[in-house]
């Protein structure tokens, strides 16, 4: 029996025995008598203002961040057009005319620095995904090259590519891309203000990503060789690894950059050009090459009878660390 029942029972017979209790008394409060005291009606919290739709929210409620700071962070990256019907007449490669002659020889040239690049090569290759193009000499086609092996890399499914012109002191990559001059390389190295998602420009070809030179200086030599640019290259050769990265360099006999730029590759293409280049400037041009392990030469501006097949004859020079006397034909402007 409880307290409450308790308690009634008695005043029940203290009523039967003649004892005028009140009717309007009432039992003596115990704690479990005592009715709980009315809550305090708790205010209701005012509602989230809505949050833009997007993958950044923020907990308990509370407004995202400004979108503002999100877009900077994606859209830094300056975006342009690459008039894609103009480079197929130059004769480059393009997505457009992927069964070109053009097409086909890249496709050849580009599967020993793939290979390498992701580690299927026949041994390690440190860095493999850093790839420099160079000549002996000015003229022989090493831009032109650069810009038909980074585009025929970006039709691959599974790569990124990202074209550096490292040629600070005669920059060309975006003159032959139709595209104005632009900050870039060398903006990086002396501006602690320019990061590099400043300067990359994308491209209406999906895959293909282009770092301009930037503004020559005096200095080129000492900056591609300080540790600001050996941390920008770790950044580059590890931060995507998916990503090759395509080095357009100077001539390795008439800049000291080169050689210098050289010591940090993983992969080396040397252009020749046919009928031009003699045996002596390919092995002067390439003792000048410290550190990189794989050497690869691409003949260029060469005349070869095609056979009755779709794709010619095709050799190649190859080695790691090696010097080889001949290579693939190519084609420059």
């Amino acid at each position: 029996m409880s307290i409450i029942e308790q308690a009634i029972e008695r005043m029940g017979q203290l009523k039967r025995a003649g004892v005028d209790i009140g009717e309007d008394e009432a039992p003596a409060a115990t704690p479990e008598a005592t009715p709980p005291a009315a809550a305090a009606p708790v205010p209701t919290p005012p509602r989230a203002a809505p949050v833009p739709a997007g993958p950044v929210t923020a907990p308990h409620g509370q407004p995202a961040p400004p979108p503002v700071e999100r877009a900077i962070v994606d859209t830094s990256s300056r975006y342009v057009e690459l008039d894609l019907e103009r480079l197929d007449a130059m004769g480059l490669v393009v997505p457009s005319s992927p069964r070109s002659q053009i097409a086909e020889e890249f496709r050849v040239i580009k599967r020993p620095i793939l290979a390498n690049a992701h580690g299927k090569g026949a041994a390690p290759v440190d860095n493999g995904n850093l790839i420099m193009v160079t000549s002996s000499v000015p003229g022989e086609g090493k831009s032109f090259n650069s810009i038909n092996l980074a585009m025929s890399i970006a039709m691959e499914l599974d790569n990124r590519v990202l074209l550096v012109d490292a040629d600070v002191a005669r920059p060309s990559v975006l003159n032959l891309l139709g595209l104005p001059p632009a900050k870039g390389l060398m903006d990086v190295l002396l501006d602690d203000n320019v990061g590099l998602p400043d300067v990359l420009l994308r491209t209406n070809v999906e895959k293909l990503t282009i770092l301009p030179a930037g503004m020559p200086h005096k200095n080129a030599t000492e900056l591609l060789a300080s540790g600001a640019m050996r941390a920008l290259l770790v950044e580059l050769a590890h931060r995507y690894p998916d990503r090759i990265i395509i080095f357009d360099s100077p001539p390795l006999m008439v800049t000291t950059e080169a050689p210098v730029l050289a010591q940090s590759m993983g992969q080396l293409l040397m252009v020749v050009e046919a009928g031009r280049t003699t045996h002596t400037m390919v092995k002067q041009a390439l003792s000048k090459v410290q550190g990189c392990p794989v050497r690869m030469l691409v003949l260029n501006k060469a005349r070869y009878a095609r056979t009755d097949g779709y794709y010619g004859y095709y050799g190649y020079g190859y080695g790691y660390g090696t010097d080889s006397e001949t290579g693939e034909p190519g084609r420059a402007n």
